[in-house]
């Protein structure tokens, strides 16, 4: 929580009323996962650590920061209830992948209002490496061992990883068609790459999480979203870092990630070339 805490909430909101279609996804299947999940996110864990922002009173919870109360009681019998509350109140993003009876965990359940390129209607029932099927080296090299973690995965356990991307063309948080090359969906690769505006230009960085409800047992993949500047990546001095990384990647990965658009000027700017 920080002092953007009520610009993003009023963002998420805004999409969730916008978007429902794209931002909420609720079946049969993860309606057990969803209330769940709110039950251990908003009765049990924000109130106990954040009692200056949530304070809950029997049936009735406050949140102390945009003077709105919330029917636990009621809103634990709708699942799109429950995640339209996790969304007036918390800037994460969450997941609901459910045990399929086989071994495999599949997208069941979400609410998503900050998707960087995750199409959330078109991947209900898929599984981590149907997901993954874009992701260049992901089948060969890690999705049987990602298969085998996700089933070893007990309750209470915390599992964290990062994922990143560059925006070079504004600041907007709600972006289903993401910042990453699909040649799958028709896109091809720049004869030159592009001009970019450098004030245009972000680091969208993910921190996302993992883990295991204990009574249904769905994986919950939680997604917490950052955007920098590049002027103030540089700033601080952490632009030639970031352009060794982004050197550093595989050309296919680099192509995912659309390194050819944005390379030529995003580059000089970050090592000051420029």
């Amino acid at each position: 929580m920080d002092c953007g805490y009520l610009d993003r909430l009023d963002e998420r909101i805004g999409t969730m009323e916008a978007q429902p279609q794209w931002a909420i996804g609720v079946n049969d299947i993860s309606t057990p996962a969803i209330l769940e999940l709110f039950k251990e996110v908003m009765v049990k864990h924000v109130p106990q650590r954040f009692p200056t922002m949530f304070r809950l009173d029997g049936q009735t919870m406050t949140n102390l920061v945009t003077k709105k109360t919330y029917d636990v009681g009621k809103v634990q019998k709708d699942p799109v209830l429950a995640l339209q509350t996790l969304c007036r109140n918390l800037e994460e993003d969450f997941y609901l992948m459910c045990p399929d009876g086989e071994g495999q965990y599949r997208l069941q359940g979400y609410i998503s209002c900050f998707p960087g390129g995750f199409d959330g209607p078109s991947r209900i029932g898929m599984s981590f490496r149907d997901i993954h099927v874009p992701v260049p080296h992901y089948e060969e090299r890690i999705a049987n061992g990602v298969d085998k973690f996700v089933r070893r995965m007990k309750v209470g356990e915390w599992i964290q990883r990062f994922n990143w991307s560059l925006q070079v063309d504004g600041k907007d948080l709600w972006r289903l068609d993401g910042n990453n090359f699909y040649p799958e969906k028709g896109h091809s690769l720049p004869d030159e790459t592009e001009s970019i505006d450098i004030d245009q230009c972000w680091l969208r960085y993910e921190r996302q999480t993992l883990t295991v409800l204990e009574e249904t047992k769905a994986i919950v993949f939680c997604v917490r979203l950052y955007m920098t500047s590049l002027r103030d990546i540089v700033a601080e001095g952490n632009g030639v870092q970031l352009a060794d990384a982004i050197d550093s990647m595989p050309e296919k990965l680099g192509d995912y990630k659309k390194r050819p658009f944005w390379a030529r000027d995003v580059m000089k700017f970050l090592r000051q070339e420029i």
